[in-house]
């Protein structure tokens, strides 16, 4: 059926004779000689008032539709008498779509997080969450708009794999066989298959072809993390990039973040407002402050320093060579640069195997991102382009140099420097939103017990 969105005629110019929109009934009140009904379509968090006088075929065939029911409704719409939007409809016809069960759990009222999560297939349809996802369509759109304008290529990885690339084993099992089957000779691809955590390897490849790409799509988790910052599946956006060193790439890393950051505050204000009013105070200066200043960077022996130095009692005891907890790098964002912060060169025995040893023998030309609120937004590093290194640093790690011979054969043919790193999506939305659970950014969240939806 052919219908205007809401958020179009919210920003039209002029009154007209004739409009149809679509959309859920969000709140109901009669008078006497007629019905006020709000509707939203999901175009906007704005509804739209729709006066439906008593004499009309509207009004008879609204009958006792209340929140929840989807209607479809044509009138003029004209100059708004509230104060709250500039138009309103003066329905004369009306199409009830679906009627709704007097048990609709959405009630005209807030509701809790924790609550939400249970009807995940209803909640967006409430304001907080309609506008989460219309931030992260835009932030998506932005994520492309970003790398297109840089000249990067968007690639696709495998999602299933035969590598390990985090060494971490925390993988889910992909098989064509009953699940208590021990062989994998027999599964479809004669060898174990998992669910990537990274494109991260296959990227690498492929940047020394094109130079510079980036991939954003789906990655897994098979850690048990009940945690508010942890999710079984996820979104990851990953460049890579040819003849670049750490510091290039914490170039690269800062412009994209305040890049993307620019972009929700130039199309998204709506939504955002909404956010900085009732979910997180302060958030709309805390974004504009993050786009206009550039980032802080310290090395990791200087964020151990910073630390132990802190008056502050930590739950994880600080000492040189501890992987960071997030208690640790909120306190380096959030109180001590009070501000996005780069953390550089880590230890060697708390990375990976395919960081680029630094001359010291020690560390690793490695980066974090800690932003205030979050902890790590982004992980990176500078690649291991020296085959001898990089086979050495995979039998330190555990790893099986000949599982990874096409990996190392790109160190055998044109190896050049390079460098790359990780986002996760949905992190970035927590940062762009305020939402302080990553549960509550992603639409349908997989967590360990839960697959439902």
């Amino acid at each position: 059926m052919h219908h205007s969105l809401i958020a179009d005629l919210l920003c039209a110019k002029a009154p007209m004779d004739s409009v149809t929109v679509c959309g859920w009934i969000r709140s109901r009140r009669d008078a006497k000689n007629f019905s006020f009904i709000a509707i939203n379509d999901g175009s906007t968090r704005t509804h739209l008032q729709c006066v439906i006088d008593a004499d009309t075929e509207a009004y008879a065939n609204l009958g006792d539709a209340n929140n929840g029911a989807s209607v479809c409704i044509t009138g003029s719409l004209v100059p708004s008498q509230g104060a709250e939007q500039a138009w309103e409809i003066h329905g004369k016809t009306l199409t009830l779509l679906g009627t709704v069960d007097p048990d609709y759990p959405l009630q005209k009222k807030r509701h809790s997080d924790e609550f939400l999560r249970t009807i995940a297939h209803l909640r967006p349809r409430t304001n907080k969450y309609g506008a989460m996802l219309r931030i992260r369509a835009e932030a998506a759109f932005a994520v492309h708009r970003f790398f297109h304008e840089n000249h990067f290529y968007n690639v696709q990885t495998p999602i299933l794999t035969g590598s390990d690339c985090e060494g971490a084993g925390e993988m889910f099992r992909v098989t064509s066989l009953d699940a208590s089957a021990p062989q994998d000779a027999n599964d479809f691809f004669s060898k174990p298959c998992r669910l990537t955590v990274s494109g991260q390897l296959e990227g690498e490849a492929l940047a020394l072809a094109l130079g510079k790409i980036y991939t954003f799509g789906p990655t897994f988790r098979a850690e048990h993390s009940n945690t508010p910052r942890h999710v079984a599946e996820f979104w990851m956006i990953e460049p890579e990039v040819a003849f670049c060193d750490l510091n290039e790439l914490m170039d690269l890393a800062e412009r994209f973040v305040q890049s993307v950051i620019g972009s929700i505050l130039d199309r998204a204000a709506n939504d955002l407002a909404l956010f900085d009013q009732f979910v997180a105070k302060g958030l709309l200066d805390q974004l504009k402050q993050t786009h206009a200043n550039s980032f802080a960077r310290l090395s990791y022996a200087e964020a151990i320093d910073i630390l132990t130095q802190a008056k502050t009692t930590f739950a994880y005891p600080v000492h040189y060579g501890i992987d960071l907890q997030t208690e640790h790098e909120r306190y380096l964002a959030e109180s001590f640069c009070k501000k996005p912060v780069f953390i550089t060169d880590y230890p060697k025995d708390i990375k990976p195997f395919y960081m680029r040893v630094n001359d010291d023998g020690k560390t690793v030309a490695a980066m974090d991102l800690l932003v205030p609120g979050i902890g790590e937004l982004i992980g990176g590093s500078q690649r291991e382009e020296r085959q001898d290194l990089l086979q050495s640093r995979m039998a330190e790690c555990g790893q099986k140099p000949a599982d990874y011979w096409w990996y190392t054969d790109l160190r055998r043919f044109g190896s050049v420097p390079h460098a790359g790193f990780g986002l996760g999506f949905e992190r970035l939305l927590m940062m762009l939103t305020g939402i302080s659970n990553i549960r509550d950014v992603i639409a349908f969240p997989r967590t360990p017990g839960s697959l439902d939806f």
